[in-house]
């Protein structure tokens, strides 16, 4: 059992390793098997071969070129007199071997009994032959069938000139030799001239001549070749790898006398116009000044190659087998993956940049690595797979980044929870976002609070108190994330929300009244989820503020939290006590900057506490500009009752209930207020606690309100127009302004009310 803890520790330690290193290595050793990646690893073969190091050119062989000048003084095809001319001038110097890479099976113009009887008396020659019916589409068949000169055919000296085409139009690989249909085999052109000249190196024997390994289909970038045949990898000579002369400098006796003594002398055409030639691995790219090679020249390639690996050492292109070229791309994709997962555990603090230096240069060295690598092995004749190697390299950074990437999503979704997600963004994403302290700013301050839910928690067990909580708070938080708002605490059933940091626009106060708004219209949404819950039903007050606050991470290193600290949040608090259930009141900083496009149903004038001065409020009932939202009008009209109902009475303050047990009678009755008679003064805001006493058990209990006015005696209505500011006048939750009568006579906002006597105030509202 402590082995298997010990592995599952393991395990989880390099998690991220143990799941991109296997994956992306089986993905790509499975794109490579399938050919996904052949045309990529070949070109950069390529490459690697145009930046190996440079070579001597091989002095054993010389190319006879017939170029287009050539073919403008001798005419094209040159005749068989021409030819023994200058086959004759080449073999007066008793070359090893003489290689005719030219289509002679037919007599053209004069001198063909001089031509053929040269043939015969010279057994160093090698005429061509092409077997195009033998091989399919992946080897050189842009003309028909080659027949050989046929004395030479039935001396056996000649060698088949087919050269295996790779999907891109190069020639990587050169033959030894092709199998007939009767099951003979036919060696091939260069392989022949190879052996004639290794006939005098008497401590050579044959077989070494046959020294390149034979190529299998998925060898090196290959995947499912056609290796028909007995196939190699030519290693080219970067350099020029022979010297080249024209024809007519031979026919004009314009060289050396000892040019081509015991040496290896192929005849073939150079000029463009015949089209005989092919791109290779050196032509056309970086590094190369090549544009094409000719046929004859890639026959000399492979000539040298076999002479310079049988005679001096030279290194064959040699490949790792499957299983050795799977374990190479898994490192590289273990070393990919291993550098991004321990780059997680670097500590970047104060010294950021030079994390990120570092970390760009160890990705950079260890791509340099594999590329320096691979270029050094294909110097010494070992082709390692680069292509699938990068590509699991950079993968196995990019699935370990990926799932970094998963993980920091998820915990972002968790952080989320706690925050809102401009403070995540904030903490994550930025480089000041985890520092402690924080900056001065202007803020919009948003508070919300359920108004009497203290009464209805007290009666309920807790786990209906959070479903309630949870309803309210959900539907809060989803009516506030449209304006952008950052939650930055949940209080019991109170929520803090900032606009304007920690980012900054210039419309939070816009926003932060639009979404108050919206915030109560969503209590419809809250109360008739919690009917279906069976729960009771709440309301909320929203206050606003505007003013400059600290905000930033307020704590310590080990525990922090984003907030904002100063007046202006403690004054919120103080407008939000103010309020009744679906109201909104705004102070008059957050009124200046959105009059142009809120409602209001007035203003009052109020002395919160810890303030030396008296502050306006503003009822708020909508909002216009790109918002459009508006509060539904609430219907406040009073019916006087056929005889007061009494009830006692306690004043809270600060939420604590006073001792003193007052006595008052109901006058007048709404379903959200009530006029009340009482022997006290009672200042506006002040909320009570009532209890009614009635010969009904069903209609005795407690209701919480708030003073909002005090009624005169006639309840004289006024205009809404008349100034809100002068202290003789109030806005009230109802929507009208009333004169203050010297009466005891006070109307309440009912804030909470049992569901009991909700029914009996519904049934005395609706008696004739």
């Amino acid at each position: 059992m402590a082995f298997y803890q010990r592995l599952k520790n393991i395990l989880w330690t390099w998690r991220g390793i143990a799941i991109a290193a296997p994956s992306i290595s089986l993905l790509v050793i499975g794109l490579r098997l399938v050919g996904a990646l052949e045309s990529l690893e070949l070109a950069m073969f390529d490459q690697f071969m145009r930046w190996r190091s440079l070579e001597p050119p091989d002095s054993r062989i010389v190319i006879i070129g017939i170029d287009e000048t050539d073919i403008r003084e001798y005419n094209w095809p040159i005749d068989d007199q021409l030819l023994t001319k200058l086959i004759s001038r080449v073999k007066q110097q008793q070359p090893r071997a003489i290689g005719l890479d030219l289509a002679r099976d037919q007599p053209v113009g004069k001198g063909y009994a001089e031509l053929a009887e040269l043939f015969r008396t010279t057994p160093s020659l090698i005429g061509a032959t092409k077997k195009a019916d033998l091989i399919d589409s992946n080897f050189d068949v842009s003309s028909s069938n080659i027949k050989p000169p046929p004395v030479l055919a039935e001396l056996g000296q000649v060698g088949a000139i087919n050269l295996p085409i790779d999907n891109d139009g190069r020639i990587r690989r050169g033959l030894l030799s092709l199998q007939l249909p009767d099951g003979n085999v036919t060696l091939s052109f260069g392989l022949q001239l190879a052996l004639l000249y290794l006939d005098s190196e008497q401590q050579v024997s044959f077989e070494d001549a046959l020294n390149p390994a034979r190529l299998a289909s998925n060898d090196g970038g290959y995947s499912g070749a056609d290796v028909g045949g007995h196939q190699f990898v030519i290693n080219y000579r970067r350099s020029q790898g022979y010297q080249i002369v024209r024809m007519a400098d031979v026919l004009n006796g314009k060289i050396a006398p000892d040019l081509f003594r015991d040496r290896v002398v192929m005849i073939g055409v150079t000029a463009v116009s015949l089209r005989d030639w092919f791109f290779t691995p050196l032509d056309s790219g970086l590094g190369s000044t090549r544009i094409f090679t000719s046929g004859v020249e890639v026959h000399a390639q492979i000539v040298s190659h076999i002479l310079s690996s049988t005679l001096d050492g030279r290194v064959t292109i040699q490949v790792w087998n499957e299983h050795w070229e799977s374990l190479w791309i898994f490192i590289w994709a273990l070393a990919g993956a291993t550098l991004i997962w321990q780059w997680r555990n670097v500590n970047s603090k104060d010294r950021e940049l030079l994390v990120i230096l570092w970390r760009s240069l160890s990705a950079f060295l260890l791509a340099n690595m594999l590329f320096w690598s691979c270029l050094i092995a294909l110097n010494y004749g070992l082709w390692l797979p680069f292509a699938p190697a990068m590509i699991a390299l950079l993968g196995g950074g990019v699935i370990v980044t990926s799932y970094l990437a998963i993980t920091a999503a998820k915990i972002r979704t968790y952080f989320s929870r706690y925050l809102t997600d401009a403070v995540v963004k904030s903490l994550l994403e930025t480089p000041e976002g985890l520092k402690l302290g924080g900056d001065r700013r202007k803020v919009t301050i948003l508070m919300c609070d359920l108004r009497g839910f203290s009464a209805v928690s007290e009666k309920m067990p807790p786990e209906k108190v959070v479903d309630i909580l949870n309803v309210f708070l959900g539907t809060m938080t989803e009516a506030i994330a449209p304006y952008q708002g950052t939650i930055d605490e949940f209080i019991g059933d109170a929520i803090l929300v900032l606009f304007g940091a920690p980012i900054y626009r210039e419309d939070d106060s816009a926003r932060a009244v639009a979404s108050a708004i919206a915030m109560q219209l969503s209590m419809r949404t809250v109360n008739e989820k919690l009917a279906q819950m069976g729960l009771p039903e709440i309301a909320m007050g929203i206050g606003i503020n505007t003013g400059e606050v600290v905000a930033g991470n307020i704590g310590s290193q080990s525990r922090a939290k984003y907030a904002v600290v100063g007046n202006h949040v403690n004054l919120t608090a103080r407008i939000e006590s103010y309020t009744v259930g679906g109201q909104i009141l705004i102070s008059e900083s957050t009124y200046e900057e959105v009059k142009a496009i809120v409602k209001i149903n007035g203003s009052m004038k109020v002395e919160p506490k810890g303030v030396s001065q008296p502050i306006a409020i503003y009822d708020i009932c909508g909002i216009d500009g790109n918002y459009n939202l508006e509060l539904p009008s609430i219907n406040e009209s009073l019916q006087t009752l056929p005889s007061p109902i009494p009830f006692t009475y306690r004043i809270l303050e600060e939420k604590h209930l006073n001792t003193e047990v007052l006595t008052g009678e109901i006058r007048r009755l709404s379903l959200y207020g009530a006029e009340l008679a009482t022997n006290q003064d009672i200042p506006v805001l002040t909320n009570l606690k009532l209890y009614i006493h009635n010969n009904k058990e069903d209609t005795e209990g407690e209701i919480y309100a708030k003073v909002l006015k005090h009624q005169q005696p006639n309840s004289v209505i006024l205009q809404q127009s008349m100034s809100a500011d002068l202290n003789d006048y109030l806005v009230l939750e109802n929507r009208l302004v009333v004169a203050t009568a010297p009466e005891n006579l006070v109307y309440i906002h009912f804030t909470n009310v049992p569901s009991n006597l909700k029914d009996w105030i519904r049934e005395l509202m609706t008696r004739d």
